[in-house]
């Protein structure tokens, strides 16, 4: 154990010192917003430029200019940023792996999203796990960090197959089960006992919801509220999912993490983050917005001239990246929101995700 930190928790008169953890590695279940290069690795002209060009200089395989919340996650807990499961070309499981691909789902997708929804990443860590050395053991699979950021997409698949607010909402309980089915599936191959859920984002502020559905009501940050209040609500359930998973799971520490609401005070208050203009798109090209007519990357034909549509001029200052996902600066504030268990049940920080609350 690191002796550098120590929370102290204060219940019915007793003291508990809480040291922080010690992760040999971290293995990540999620959709784009924390994919590493799996979509990439398995569709190769996936990703190009200007994608990855504030830290990377290149494209590296993540939706995002530079480093996505999960690279700020391995770089606090002293570990590499994670391998792709599915790239076996630049392949390093030694710290863990990340199943996550762009367009990911929690259920069985539909349309033109990723097949890898979360029972195939399941299935892909059961064959990781199989094929490990015997160097990997037991103990390394159980001091292991589990990280999940999935879920955006189940409600995204929904919203642009033209169902009502009311048929999205009604469909949330489902995706719940199966999230808690796999959850569970995960916990009993892998004898871990460290989980670090996030909720979803506030998918209404995101330029191709707004973009898309331009008569929807907007709240006091500009974003479409109905949306919105869709996440919320699937957050409420997942929160409540995660209750009933310490029940069933006692020797678990299952971290619920309100992403939401640390990336929501991104558009109410971006100043206070040095941002501005939270609801435009840094890189695209069309509209209110900057979404819509092109995509980040492309090339166009504009009065006879063709054109890249390239990142804005200082991406430093902007918290959306493309229509759908988060600048580097974005998700490094986030982040560090998050990472203090201020936006945390119960409220400890990362660095102590092994801990169950004393009851």
């Amino acid at each position: 154990m690191v002796l550098s930190s120590i929370t102290i928790f204060k219940l019915n008169y007793v003291v508990f010192a809480v040291k922080d953890c010690e992760f040999p590695a971290i293995f990540n279940f999620g959709d784009s917003n924390s994919d590493t290069g799996g979509l990439a690795a398995a569709f190769p002209a996936f990703l190009y430029k200007p994608y990855g060009e504030t830290f990377f200089h290149k494209p590296a395989g993540r939706t995002s200019d530079g480093r996505l919340i999960i690279d700020f996650i391995a770089n606090s807990l002293n570990l590499p940023y994670l391998s792709a499961y599915l790239d076996s070309q630049r392949t390093n499981f030694k710290h863990g792996a990340n199943f996550a691909t762009a367009g990911s789902t929690i259920t069985l997708p539909y349309g033109a999203l990723s097949p890898f929804y979360l029972g195939i990443q399941y299935d892909q860590f059961v064959r990781l796990k199989s094929l490990s050395p015997k160097t990997h053991g037991a103990e390394y699979f159980k001091q292991a960090l589990y990280t999940f950021d999935i879920g955006q997409n189940d409600l995204g698949q929904c919203f642009f197959s033209n169902l009502s607010i009311a048929m999205v909402n009604a469909s949330v309980p489902d995706i719940i089960n199966s999230f808690s089915t796999n959850f569970k599936n995960i916990y009993n191959i892998s004898g871990g006992t460290s989980f670090w859920i996030h909720n979803t984002g506030p998918i209404g502020c995101l330029p191709y919801i707004l973009n898309t559905f331009p008569s929807a009501q907007k709240d006091e940050a500009g974003c479409a509220k109905p949306y919105n209040e869709v996440a919320q609500y699937f957050n409420t359930k997942l929160k409540e999912a995660v209750v009933q998973l310490r029940k069933d799971l006692p020797l678990a520490a299952i971290t619920y993490v309100d992403v939401y609401s640390a990336k929501y005070s991104l558009y109410t208050h971006p100043h206070n983050d040095g941002f501005e203009k939270p609801l435009v798109a840094c890189c695209g090209y069309g509209g209110k917005y900057n979404y819509g007519s092109a995509g980040c990357g492309e090339t166009i034909q504009v009065n006879g001239t063709q054109i890249f549509v390239g990142s804005c001029q200082r991406p430093w200052t902007r918290v959306n990246w493309d229509g759908i996902h988060y600048t580097e600066a974005a998700n490094k504030a986030v982040f560090h929101k998050i990472s203090t268990g201020a936006y945390s049940d119960p409220p400890l920080p990362l660095k102590e995700a092994c801990h169950r609350t004393p009851k």
